[in-house]
């Protein structure tokens, strides 16, 4: 379809939607649900509440097109209503961090604890949902698309101010303008310039050197398949020399919904008391793990999976996500919620 006749089907369907046609709302809100919904995450941290926020931005959206003139794009319109909800929804929840941010690196001796009822983790995201193409949004964005969801941007954008987490992203990862930005927050170019300035430093000051696309683009697909399957491998096995080879030497592993994270020396503890220990091993002494890759955050992802006697199958029991500098693995992020793994493309029981 050309944009021009893009263009004159969305006025259609726009007329149509104002005049109480569902469908015609349904079809042009399908358009931009998966950039929307991501938007939505990378200003909450979590997809849960990007849906929350996403469920409360269309209704209000359908209850608001009779007074859609449109002077601005239904796109951009659509953009305000979900900025908007989600600053609403940002005063309302606690804000979202990962273990390295909730507090320092535990005894790895004592293992990982008990899970904080309290929901304040970053939740992984997939990539799959993401609904957009690698690459820049428009000339003004200084983040590509998908390095505005690794779970190092993520993190450092819950550190920011709600609307300074909403002008950075508009303004870098969106590429509006200046002003579009002032009149989606209702407040001045200037402000929005200032906003901005402010937020820059803080993510600067937040982030690695470099993004994890970046250094994935670096590796070539072909060695970071060879490292992931190594890695995938040796986690089957329970070699904790073979995977603490391929650490970085201040790793760190975060095991949410659990506080408690360890670092360097720390890693290699918790693996050989802990997670490859007697607990995952079946009654004739053989490890009954199994691994299958999968992708979250734009970053490679591993869903891990152990024998159930009860099941009579291998059940889900950690996400992880991987961080890399260079060919070494700076971070193993486990998000240790079995019911995220039919998100990520990884069935339910093996």
């Amino acid at each position: 379809m050309s944009a021009t006749s893009h263009h004159l089907d969305e006025r259609e369907l726009v007329g149509r939607a104002r005049r109480g046609d569902e469908g015609a709302y349904r079809t042009l809100v399908e358009r931009y649900r998966g950039e929307l919904h991501a938007h939505a995450y990378r200003m909450l941290g979590s997809v849960h509440d990007a849906e929350d926020a996403m469920q409360d931005a269309l209704l209000r959206a359908w209850r608001g097109l009779p007074r859609f003139d449109g002077r601005s794009a239904l796109k951009s319109w659509l953009y305000r209503i979900v900025t908007n909800t989600c600053l609403d929804l940002i005063n309302k929840r606690p804000k979202k961090v990962l273990p390295i941010d909730h507090g320092p690196p535990g005894d790895a001796h004592e293992g990982p604890g008990v899970p904080l009822t309290e929901s304040i983790w970053i939740e992984p995201y997939p990539d799959e949902q993401l609904g957009l193409m690698d690459g820049r949004a428009a000339p003004e964005a200084r983040y590509e698309q998908r390095e505005s969801v690794e779970l190092a941007f993520v993190a450092a954008l819950q550190h920011l101010p709600a609307r300074q987490r909403a002008v950075l992203i508009l303004r870098e990862v969106l590429g509006y303008s200046a002003n579009e930005v002032a009149d989606t927050l209702e407040t001045s170019t200037p402000a929005v310039n200032s906003a901005l300035q402010r937020a820059r430093k803080t993510i600067d000051d937040t982030l690695p050197e470099r993004s994890q696309a970046q250094t994935l683009r670096t590796l070539g697909d072909d060695r970071v398949r060879e490292i992931v399957e190594g890695y995938m491998d040796a986690w089957e096995r329970g070699d904790v020399e073979a995977v603490t080879a391929m650490l970085a030497q201040d790793a760190a592993i975060t095991m949410p919904p659990m506080a408690s994270w360890f670092q360097g020396q720390g890693v290699e503890i918790f693996l050989r008391e802990w997670a490859f220990s007697g607990r995952v091993y079946d009654a004739l002494g053989r490890r009954n793990v199994r691994v299958l890759r999968s992708q979250a955050n734009g970053q490679p992802a591993i869903g891990t999976y152990s024998w159930s006697d009860e099941a009579g199958a291998h059940l889900p029991t950690v996400l992880q996500v991987l961080s890399f500098d260079g060919d070494r693995i700076t971070e193993i992020t486990g998000f240790v919620d079995p019911s995220a793994f039919p998100r990520f493309g990884l069935p339910e029981r093996l």
